[in-house]
C-alpha cells in the first residue's frame, strides 16, 4: 500500500521545525524526517546567538548594512531585508513560545560579535544557545498532534513525478528496508555540508544529503562554492574540532602566535572582529610564517568568573581536555563551518523543481552572499523555515487535493524498496571513500585554492564516481563535486572563496552567483532569487 501524510519535512534543526509548526498551525498532517534523534542538528550545536536587531540603540537598517558588506556583494538585497525585518517578529514570537534568553536585570542581553556595528547578539545559557531553541521548538512541537517525528531515518531520495516532487524514499531504521512516503510536498531542510571536509564544526548528520537528492531530482542549486572556515576551531589531538564560539573574540579575546604575540592587527584593522573569511586566512598565514599548525585564542584578559559564567559549555569542554581558558592560551585553528549556497529558492522556499522547498543552510536565498555574518544563520532559518511554511499552505490552497490516504502512524508500515546497492556494497568501501574525499576537500578545495588543486580534485572524484556507491556515499561525492566545480569555475576571490591564482575580485566579470543543475553547464545569475508570477509549485 501507499502511504501519504500532508507535507513532509527533512530535518528537525531550526528551520524544519519552524516549517512543521506553520504547517501544523494551518491543520495540516506534517511528517518529520530525521537522520538522528530528533534533537540532532547543526542548530543544536550553535553556540554563538542570534543575531536580531532588538536592543534600543539598534536598528533594523544597521543589521542590513552590516549583513551585506559582511556578503562580499553578493548578497541579494531583498533576501536580507526580509530576514532583518521579519527576524524580529519572529524572535518575539519564539520568546513568547518559551526560549528562554540571557536576561541582565529581567532585560533581555545583547554582545558583540565580529562584523557587527552593534551589540545584537542574543545568547541562552551562554553559550548554549541553539540547545535552547531547539529545546523551545520540539516542547512546541510536542503539543501538535498533527506532527510525527519519524527518528534515525536516512532519506536517500526524493520522488518525483510528471515534473513534481511528490515524497521520498528513505531508511526505515526498524527493518532496514527502503520506504516510501508521498505527500503534496516536501520541505528540505537537512542542514549543511561540514562532514565533506576532514576539520569540522559540524555534528556527523551534516553531510549534504538534501542538497544531492535536489539536484539529482532535478532542481537548481546555487554558490557552491562558498564554503565559510571557523577561525577558532579547538585544535588538540585526538579532540574534536570543537567551535570556540565567535562571541570569545567579540567579548575581548585575542589571537596570538606562537611566539605569543598578537597577530591579528597585522591583517586587518578589525582585527579580532574582522569578518571570518579575514580571520581564517590570516590565521593560516600566520601558521605558514611560524612555520606551525596552530595559533591561540587567548582570555585570561578577563575575569575567570565572568568567563565561566558566559561560556559554560566552552570551558568545561577545554578542561576536558586538560585546558583552562581563564589561565592559560588556547590551541585554535580553521575548521570547515558553514556552506552559503545550497538549493536555490525564492523568498518564500520555493525551489525550481514544483512541490520542493527548501530553508536554512541547505537552501540558498542569497541571504549570506559570498560570507555569513557571525549569528546570522540560526535567524535565516527560523524566518525563512516559518515563510517556507506559510507559502506551502498558500499553494496548497491554490491547488487542492485529496487529503485520503493512512494516518502518519501508519508511516513505518509502508512497503518496502529493494535496492541492491545496500547489499553489494561493503562498510569497508563506504568507510574509504569518504575518508578519501574528506582528505581531498580540506587539501584541495580548502581555504585557499587554485585551478591546479580543484583539477585534481575533480579528476579523483570522478575516478571515485566510478565506484559502486551506496545512496549516501552517492550522495557525499555529488556534493563535494559541485563545491569543487564551482570553485573552478569562479576566477577571483569573493568573500570565503579564495584563488591564489586569482587573488582580487572582479565585480566586472564575477558579481554573479554561480548556478548549478544536472546535465547543463554552470551559469552566472544575478540573482539567486528566481522571477515567478505564481508559485513553482503550480506550474
Amino acid at each position: 500500500m501507499t502511504v501519504e501524510t500532508d507535507f513532509i519535512v527533512i530535518g528537525s534543526g531550526i528551520a524544519g521545525l519552524r516549517a512543521a509548526l506553520e504547517l501544523a498551525a494551518a491543520g495540516a498532517r506534517v511528517t518529520v524526517l530525521t537522520k538522528e534523534r530528533a534533537s540532532e542538528s547543526n542548530t543544536e550545536y550553535a553556540q554563538g546567538g542570534v543575531a536580531v536587531a532588538l536592543s534600543e540603540d539598534d536598528e533594523v537598517s544597521l543589521h542590513e548594512d552590516d549583513t551585506l558588506s559582511a556578503g562580499a556583494g553578493l548578497c541579494d538585497e531583498e533576501a536580507v531585508r526580509v530576514l532583518v525585518e521579519d527576524g524580529r517578529r519572529y524572535m518575539q514570537e519564539l520568546i513568547e513560545w518559551g526560549a528562554e534568553f540571557d536576561r541582565e536585570g529581567g532585560e533581555l542581553l545583547f554582545t558583540q560579535e565580529a562584523a557587527h556595528s552593534r551589540r545584537r547578539i542574543l545568547h541562552a545559557g551562554g553559550d548554549a544557545t541553539g540547545h535552547e531553541i531547539v529545546r523551545s521548538l520540539l516542547a512546541r512541537s510536542g503539543q501538535q498532534v498533527r506532527i510525527q517525528f519519524v527518528t534515525h531515518a536516512a532519506t536517500e531520495r526524493l520522488l518525483v513525478e510528471d515534473g513534481h516532487c511528490r515524497g521520498v524514499l528513505y531508511l526505515d531504521p526498524l527493518v532496514r528496508a527502503r520506504r516510501e512516503l508521498r505527500a503534496w510536498a516536501v520541505v528540505l531542510a537537512s542542514g549543511g555540508t561540514g562532514q565533506l571536509y576532514l576539520h569540522t564544526t559540524n555534528p556527523a548528520v551534516a553531510t549534504g544529503d538534501g542538497m544531492a537528492m535536489a539536484y539529482g531530482a532535478g532542481a537548481e542549486l546555487a554558490d557552491m562554492e562558498f564554503v565559510q572556515f571557523h577561525p577558532t576551531a579547538l585544535n588538540v589531538a585526538d579532540a574534536p574540532r570543537f567551535l570556540l564560539s565567535e562571541a570569545m573574540r567579540g567579548e575581548g579575546g585575542v589571537l596570538r602566535n606562537e611566539d605569543g604575540r598578537r597577530f591579528m592587527p597585522r591583517y586587518h584593522e578589525r582585527a579580532e572582529l574582522a569578518p571570518r573569511d579575514i580571520v581564517s586566512r590570516s590565521i593560516v598565514a600566520e601558521m605558514e610564517r611560524t612555520a606551525t599548525r596552530t595559533v591561540y585564542l587567548d582570555m585570561t584578559a578577563l575575569a575567570a568568573r565572568y568567563l565561566r559564567r558566559r561560556f559554560p559549555k566552552i570551558y568545561d569542554t577545554c578542561l576536558r581536555y586538560g585546558l583552562d581558558i581563564t589561565r592559560e592560551p588556547v590551541p585554535v585553528s580553521p575548521a570547515a563551518h558553514y556552506i552559503m549556497g545550497g538549493v536555490r529558492t525564492d523568498l518564500d522556499g520555493r525551489t525550481t523543481l514544483p512541490g520542493l522547498y527548501a530553508a536554512g543552510e541547505v537552501a540558498c536565498t542569497g541571504v549570506h552572499g559570498a560570507n555569513r555574518l557571525a549569528s546570522n544563520s540560526l535567524l535565516e532559518g527560523l524566518v525563512f523555515g516559518a515563510r517556507a511554511g506559510r507559502a506551502i499552505v498558500a499553494d496548497a490552497a491554490r491547488q487542492p487535493r485529496a487529503t485520503g490516504g493512512t494516518t502518519p502512524a501508519a508511516v513505518a508500515a509502508v512497503a518496502s524498496v529493494t535496492d541492491d546497492e545496500e547489499t553489494t556494497a561493503s562498510g569497508e568501501i563506504v568507510l574509504a571513500v569518504r575518508k578519501r574525499v574528506r582528505r581531498l576537500m580540506w587539501e584541495r578545495v580548502g581555504i585557499l585554492r587554485s585551478r591546479q588543486s580543484l583539477e585534481r580534485a575533480l579528476r579523483e572524484f570522478d575516478q571515485i564516481a566510478g565506484a559502486k556507491l551506496r545512496a549516501p556515499s552517492r550522495n557525499f561525492l555529488t556534493v563535494a563535486t559541485l563545491i569543487a566545480r564551482a570553485a573552478l569555475w569562479r576566477e577571483e576571490s569573493r568573500g570565503a572563496h579564495h584563488r591564489v591564482d586569482f587573488p582580487k575580485t572582479d565585480d566586472t566579470n564575477w558579481r554573479v552567483h554561480s548556478i548549478q543543475r544536472e546535465g547543463a553547464e554552470i551559469s552566472g545569475s544575478e540573482t539567486v532569487d528566481f522571477e515567478s508570477a505564481e508559485s513553482p509549485a503550480l506550474t
